[in-house]
């Protein structure tokens, strides 16, 4: 006879072991059913003594089952005394391999054939079962692990920790007590750590006791070595051991066998569930990691939340309160009408569940927006992506005419170039009408790319149809560009790799979406540069126009993007465009020009070449010196230290020359700042007009001095106060003006702090070290207007 339940619970986990305790408490039949002879088998296979966090700090817990943040063996060992004391019907080692029927007759077939009869199931599965590999030739070496049960079990070895989680960062922390540990991020930064986790990964990295490297991922995998594609090229790194934690997959051909729907074809897509965490079969739910909620709190007020539900109970997510506050400003509305009308109207964001929705929103701000108000102006450095709910946006595309607008309405994002170049804002942006708009913050932002697949795209394409529009083509109707942007393909380039050979056939023209190149030619025996070109400039068009093999090489200067544009939809859009015909043909024309100016002046293009080696390739602002000008008078340095507290943040006789041009060591604000990545208290910030600089929340962990790889960052004690210039001049008070160099005496209480070059934003009159000059030696340059043969001539002398 098959035994019968009101709710059948599948699955352990934190949010099962929930669910199984309010039912418990509530007297409802149920039965819990786990696969393994033991409770929480994730967190079972925690590595030992892991501490777990029992994040978000802002929810509450709704649950019957206790959980505070603690060591493994105490939470597991409190779960186990409470299943008892609640007197949970859980029954171990017994596997669910089929789930079929209807609400109120469903049947649980268990391994073995046997059966089991229930009104509602309530999947609590995750994701383990289905991890992701590394998938690289040679990762088959026996050495190449996806989970570790206890960092005490290595010693003294050389180990490899690929990926940026939770799950990777605990793993490297806990092997680190006795190993050489090297951490792996495919990521510029640790965009979806917790904060506690993010704060001992950067002081690990920071103190050097785990390696880092960033941007990177696995290309090959031998024994004893790892080979990764790094933005200068490829590195080895030599190991004993890889440990590849790269998330899971939802194990889709069991839950579709259950007749559960997913939201895409996509394999990391995760089921459609309603705000009660049903799916598409009435009265079979979804919960935990499955449900896209992997941290343990949200997890377990899941399980709570569902039995509340299938007894009849409404009840309000935990993050319901916080959720009407944050939409207070649209009004007397609900939070599920908002989330709903977000989803359906957003194609951006269409793809998320429900519960991944409600945690994006968390992260967001909801802005209400009347016609006229400005959104953002062209040349802010802000980074945050914008989504229209409803409502439209003109964006005034001429500077010169801000009449001349194209209009985004319901539907649409943008402000997505902030995020993917890291330059400066392209366009003003304003309401035309009352509007509702989503305004989400970069790391966030980040976030969703990076797990939900289907955002990427949409933000991809959308993006490539936008920046082919702008830069390449303004003036003609998105729909005549389809097919250009249908053909397209986003390509990836490290530091120094070839894009186009010259002499080659390939006729392909790419727009530079990130990062910036060069342009050289064979001249004389030797490669002489002949341009610099950044972001938002398109390269390959002489070849396409003049139907001859390349005439150029154009190599990376650091880690770029560029969008691949097929020759053959490229030459059917400029034949039924005689005006952006004319446009290219003409740029082709001043290309020609500029090159055959440069063949007679190569060393212009060495400038170019030098510069490039000194960061400018990812620079938005550098300070440059004329020697040929300087008399070396040191204004500039002392005009700097007077304006920042007397610690100088320039070192004007530090750094390269090439002829009468000199580098001093000075900020380049990079587009995408390497100071900014491993910021534990997020104190580097880009001002509106691009100045990078550290607020006072700076810790003095030292993290940003060390990723700078121009050294433009110094680790400083506040200066004491100086007495006036009156003082200096008539008593000798003081050390005078500029930073003093005499042997400084850490003052009591005083906390170190990084320094470095904020272009003297709050300053009326731009940077002093420019504005002291006597001779006009000293310029802050923008590379992209600077690196022009006019330019550059004087200094080739």
């Amino acid at each position: 006879m098959t035994d019968r339940y009101e709710i059948v619970i599948v699955g352990s986990g934190p949010a099962g072991l929930s669910a199984a305790g309010r039912a418990a408490e509530r007297g409802i039949p149920h039965l819990l059913l786990e696969r393994t002879d033991h409770a929480a088998d994730t967190i079972f296979k925690y590595q030992k003594k892991k501490f777990v966090m029992a994040t978000p700090d802002i929810m509450p817990l709704r649950s019957d089952m206790s959980f505070e943040a603690g060591v493994r063996e105490d939470i597991l060992g409190a779960w186990d005394r409470e299943l008892e004391s609640l007197g949970v019907n859980v029954r171990y080692k017994a596997e669910v391999t089929g789930i079929s029927g209807e609400k109120g007759d469903f049947t649980v077939t268990l391994a073995g054939g046997e059966t089991v009869s229930a009104g509602h199931v309530v999947l609590s599965i995750g994701l383990q079962g289905n991890l992701r590999k590394l998938g690289v030739p040679g990762s088959e070496w026996e050495k190449v692990q996806y989970q570790l049960d206890d960092p005490l079990e290595y010693e003294d070895e050389t180990i490899v920790v690929v990926g940026a989680g939770d799950a990777a960062i605990e793993n490297a922390i806990g092997l680190a007590v006795q190993n050489n540990v090297v951490i792996v991020n495919r990521r510029g930064e640790f965009a979806r750590a917790k904060p506690g986790n993010l704060s001992l990964i950067t002081e690990a990295i920071e103190s050097g006791t785990i390696e880092c490297f960033y941007n990177a991922s696995p290309a090959s995998v031998e024994p004893g070595k790892l080979t990764l594609k790094v933005p200068e090229g490829e590195t080895e790194v030599a190991c004993d051991r890889i440990i590849a934690r790269l998330g899971a997959n939802p194990p889709r051909k069991f839950v579709e066998g259950c007749g559960i729907k997913f939201s895409s074809d996509d394999p990391s897509a995760l089921p459609e569930l309603s705000q009660t965490y049903e799916s598409s079969v009435p009265g079979l739910y979804v919960i935990g990691a499955l449900a896209g909620y992997p941290l343990i709190k949200l997890a377990m007020n899941q399980g709570y939340e569902v039995v509340e539900t299938i007894i009849g109970n409404e009840v309000k997510p935990a993050d319901e309160p916080l959720l009407e506050e944050k939409f207070r400003a649209l009004g007397n509305v609900k939070v599920e009408d908002v989330l709903g009308a977000i989803q359906s109207n957003v194609p951006l964001l269409s793809s998320m569940t429900v519960l991944q929705l409600r945690e994006f929103m968390i992260d967001s701000t909801v802005h209400l927006k009347q016609p006229g108000d400005m959104i953002f102006e062209r040349n802010d450095y802000t980074n945050s992506v914008y989504s229209i709910v409803n409502g439209a946006v003109d964006v005034q595309i001429n500077p010169k005419d801000p009449r001349e607008v194209v209009t985004l309405g319901t539907g649409a994002f943008f402000g997505e170039m902030g995020l993917i170049a890291g330059r400066r804002r392209t366009a003003t942006i304003v309401a035309s009408e009352q509007c509702f708009l989503v305004e989400t913050p970069r790391r966030a932002m980040l976030r969703l790319i990076n797990s939900v697949p289907a955002a990427r795209r949409v933000l991809d394409q959308a993006a490539m149809t936008r920046q082919i529009q702008t830069h390449l083509a303004p003036n003609i109707d998105p729909e005549m560009l389809q097919e250009v942007v249908e053909t397209a393909e986003i390509e990836s380039f490290s530091a120094g790799d070839t894009v186009i050979s010259e002499g080659e056939t390939s006729n392909d023209v790419y727009l530079i979406r990130t990062g910036s190149m060069t342009v050289s030619r064979r001249i004389a025996g030797r490669d002489i540069v002949l341009s610099y070109i950044p972001a938002g400039n398109y390269i390959g068009e002489m070849a396409l126009l003049g139907n001859t093999p390349r005439s150029a090489t154009v190599k990376a200067t650091v880690a770029s993007e560029a969008i691949k544009i097929d020759a053959g939809a490229f030459k059917r859009l400029i034949e039924r465009e005689p005006d952006l015909r004319r446009q290219i043909e003409a740029r082709f024309q001043d290309r020609l020009v500029e090159n055959v100016e440069t063949e007679t002046r190569p060393e212009s293009g060495d400038i170019i070449d030098f510069l490039v080696t000194q960061g400018v390739g990812e620079a938005t602002d550098i300070l440059l010196i004329d020697e040929s000008l300087c008399v070396r008078c040191d204004n500039c340095e002392t005009a700097c230290a007077e304006t920042h507290g007397g610690v100088s943040r320039l070192n004007r006789e530090a750094g390269p020359t090439f002829g009468t041009l000199h580098v001093p060591t000075s900020c380049r604000h990079c587009e995408h700042p390497h100071c900014m990545a491993d910021c534990p208290a997020d104190a580097i910030h880009r001002a509106p007009d691009g100045e990078v600089f550290i607020d006072d929340k700076c810790i003095g962990c030292g993290n940003c001095a060390r990723d700078c790889p121009y050294n433009v960052i110094q680790m400083a004690y506040p200066r004491p106060e100086k007495p006036g210039l009156l003082s200096w001049l008539f008593f000798g008070a003081g050390p005078g003006p500029g930073e003093d160099k005499r042997p400084m005496v850490k003052p009591d209480g005083a906390r170190e702090s990084a320094v470095k070059c904020d272009m003297c934003k709050d300053v009326t009159g731009g940077a002093s070290c420019v504005s002291a000059c006597p001779t006009g030696a000293a310029v802050r340059v923008k590379p992209e207007e600077f690196l022009s043969i006019t330019n550059l001539a004087r200094f080739g002398r």
